[in-house]
């Protein structure tokens, strides 16, 4: 479902924006020369690995350059459409 954006920054940007999807890959390094040893797929992770739990999406404003969760440019936008109507 797709969501009108504001960029919580400059306020004034509702149009230009760059998604940035976030893809994780679970890995363990090498402490000494941070070679990667192992890939681990999603339900193979090791007792002590905890699977990534952030947002998918990431939004960049295409004015000023702020990147933040894709949450927080949905929320400006609602804010904004309620101060609007509310005078």
């Amino acid at each position: 479902m797709s969501h009108p954006y504001t960029c919580p920054n400059c306020k004034t940007n509702k149009t230009r924006f760059n998604l940035i999807d976030q893809v994780a890959h679970a890995v363990k390094l090498d402490p000494s020369s941070g070679d990667v040893v192992q890939e681990y797929s999603s339900g193979q992770l090791d007792p002590f690995h905890i699977p990534y739990r952030g947002p998918e999406r990431k939004v960049q404003c295409g004015t000023c350059g702020l990147i933040e969760d894709e949450l927080v440019f949905i929320k400006q936008a609602e804010y904004l459409k309620t101060k609007q109507r509310n005078g």
